[in-house]
C-alpha cells in the first residue's frame, strides 16, 4: 500500500488565485485531482482514485434522504478538477477560496488519503486546539479500537 499524504507546507495564493502545491504532495495527486469544500473550514484535495471511492460512498446514500442530499450537494456541487501548470500551481476559484476563507497565506497539509488547504491562521488555531485536546481524543479513539 502506498504511503499516504503527510506533512505541513506553508505557501501563498497569488492575486490570480494560483497556489503552488509542494512537490512532496504533488506526486500522490497525479496529473489532475479533485478539489472541493472540506469540513471545519478547509478545502479537500483528493487524488482521482480516492475521489472515486468517496463518490461511490455518496452514491450509496438514497436521494430520498434529505440530509444525504445535502451532504452530496455540499461536497459535489463545488468540486472541480484541478490540473497543475508547468510551475506546479493550481487555480483555486474564488468561491472555494471564500468557502475556506483563504486570503493569502495558507497551510497545505497531508491527511493520509487527501490534502487539506487551510487559511494559515485558522490552521494554527485548530492545531493548538487539537494539541490541547489530545488526551481526550486518544482516549476516545482507543475506545473505538484505534491503537497508538
Amino acid at each position: 500500500m502506498p504511503s499516504g499524504f503527510k506533512g505541513q507546507f506553508n505557501h501563498s495564493i497569488d492575486a490570480k488565485g494560483r497556489l503552488i502545491i509542494p512537490t512532496k504532495l504533488r506526486g500522490g495527486l497525479g496529473n489532475s485531482f479533485v478539489l472541493t469544500k472540506g469540513l471545519d473550514g478547509c478545502l479537500y484535495g483528493y487524488p482521482n482514485d480516492e475521489w472515486e471511492n468517496f463518490e461511490e460512498n455518496l452514491r450509496k446514500i438514497s436521494n430520498s434522504n434529505k440530509n444525504g442530499r445535502k451532504l452530496k450537494e455540499y461536497f459535489v456541487a463545488g468540486a472541480i478538477d484541478c490540473e497543475f501548470d508547468t510551475q506546479g500551481r493550481i487555480i483555486i476559484p474564488s468561491y472555494l477560496r471564500d468557502a475556506a476563507n483563504l486570503k493569502k497565506d495558507v497551510a497545505i497539509i497531508g491527511n493520509i488519503e487527501k490534502i487539506e488547504i487551510w487559511d494559515v491562521d485558522t490552521w494554527e488555531a485548530r492545531k493548538t486546539s487539537i494539541e490541547e485536546d489530545m488526551d481526550s481524543i486518544i482516549d476516545e479513539m482507543s475506545d473505538l479500537g484505534v491503537i497508538f
